[in-house]
């Protein structure tokens, strides 16, 4: 388990939406109707600030405005759960942090998911460079534990169906996100986390996300001192009818949120 005996940690969520956000394009359902800002979410992000070092897990479309809303001014390094749209298509907008820092943003992912970005940003790393291109240095993420400026971050390997993905421990927190399956040896990583923050989807069942019932599931196994659910769809509910219905100890996460350990 971490030896990162004496971090600070805040973490703010940037997005707690699913791949579509909410509200949803075109949709008239009550809660993309939903004037309350907690029913407003995008594509789902976490930023956290570690003794004064900023790192975000995971950069969906929505990085730009992110970043902007949380006056991110400086960036250490960007940790992949996997390779789908809603959690890489921002990376594009890392050369801010290129320009200001005079360095390549180092981007944590899995081997397959840094075959998906080498495709997808290939003007990043074709030979002839395009001035004003984003600068990416990609670090190979397994199994294993790793560290970045000496802190501590454990891989947790999850389904997303049948798509291997990794959820994230630093400290006492363990972030995770499009998953369905959890292994129990993967889930002895995350035991003696004070904070898990697990995703939800919805209350029925889903193919490749946790519902409600998997979600508090997971967590009644692991015990935490609190927990937050994320990556949460329109088809969940509203956020005030829905957070009277959690067990003490479990709440919905919204964009915005801070949390302190």
């Amino acid at each position: 388990m971490p030896n990162n005996k004496k971090l600070h940690i805040e973490a703010t969520f940037l997005g707690t939406g699913t791949s579509q956000g909410v509200p949803v394009v075109a949709c008239n359902c009550e809660v993309c109707q939903s004037n309350d800002s907690r029913d407003k979410r995008l594509r789902s992000s976490l930023l956290l600030k570690i003794n004064d070092l900023n790192f975000v897990i995971d950069a969906g479309p929505d990085f730009r405005q992110q970043m902007l809303r949380e006056e991110v001014k400086s960036l250490r390094a960007i940790l992949l759960t996997h390779e789908h749209v809603d959690h890489i298509f921002g990376l594009d907008d890392i050369r801010s942090y290129n320009w200001v820092q005079k360095n390549p943003m180092e981007i944590y992912a899995k081997d397959r998911v840094q075959k998906a970005i080498k495709r997808i940003f290939n003007y990043v790393f074709a030979e002839f460079k395009y001035p004003g291109i984003p600068k990416m240095k990609l670090r190979n993420v397994s199994g294993v534990p790793f560290a970045i400026e000496k802190i501590d971050f454990i891989p947790i390997r999850c389904w997303h169906h049948k798509l291997p993905v990794y959820g994230f421990r630093v400290g006492n927190l363990t972030y995770i996100t499009d998953t369905n399956s959890i292994e129990d040896v993967e889930l002895e990583k995350v035991r003696g986390s004070k904070i898990l923050i697990v995703n939800a989807l919805r209350i029925e069942k889903h193919i490749s996300h946790f519902n409600l019932e998997e979600a508090l599931s997971v967590i009644e196994k692991i015990k935490p001192e609190k927990a937050y659910l994320t990556h949460l769809s329109h088809q969940f509910g509203k956020y005030k009818d829905a957070e009277k219905e959690l067990p003490e100890n479990v709440f919905l996460s919204y964009d915005g949120l801070k949390l302190t350990l």
